[in-house]
């Protein structure tokens, strides 16, 4: 399974990247996050594995999330025109996902985030679930950018929510 959701975050491309680069900021806006710890590296480096567990409901999921891919390396100052890309490798029991988040500058004071995930799944109750269920990921992923959207530009935190 893959799809792409975008969203347009009115603030410059180098403010929206220090914000989803701080590990200390995630549980303002990653909704259901109950833990993100490195098993080694540093958090947003190429390689660093970490555990990571959510919660949706009463479900917990946990995984290891794997940084494949951080373009620049450098993000403290990013020229303009520069693609920024973070990528990821998440595998828990029966799952597999790639993310590939691409930010990109529409204007001096706009930012357009892209993510494209992938999903594959090792046994056929899952492969069924994900025939069924397919849309309510993308609705997550577009709630989660939603989230970090608010986060960003209201300094709205999702743990402050009542729903």
């Amino acid at each position: 399974m893959k799809y792409t959701v975008t969203i347009e975050i009115a603030l410059p491309l180098q403010k929206v990247v220090q914000l989803l680069a701080d590990l200390t900021l995630v549980p303002k806006w990653l909704r259901g996050l109950v833990l993100h710890e490195p098993l080694n590296g540093m958090h947003g480096e190429v390689g660093t594995r970490s555990r990571v567990v959510l919660r949706t409901g009463q479900q917990e999921l946990e995984a290891v999330e794997t940084i494949t891919r951080r373009e620049p390396a450098n993000l403290q100052e990013i020229p303009s025109g520069t693609v920024v890309r973070f990528e990821r490798e998440i595998v828990a029991q029966g799952m597999w996902s790639a993310g590939r988040e691409r930010l990109t500058e529409a204007g001096p004071e706009t930012t357009v985030w892209a993510s494209e995930n992938e999903y594959r799944f090792s046994s056929l109750p899952m492969r069924l679930m994900a025939l069924f269920m397919g849309a309510s990921f993308r609705k997550q992923s577009l709630l989660h950018m939603r989230d970090f959207k608010a986060f960003a530009e209201q300094g709205t935190d999702v743990r402050d929510a009542t729903d």
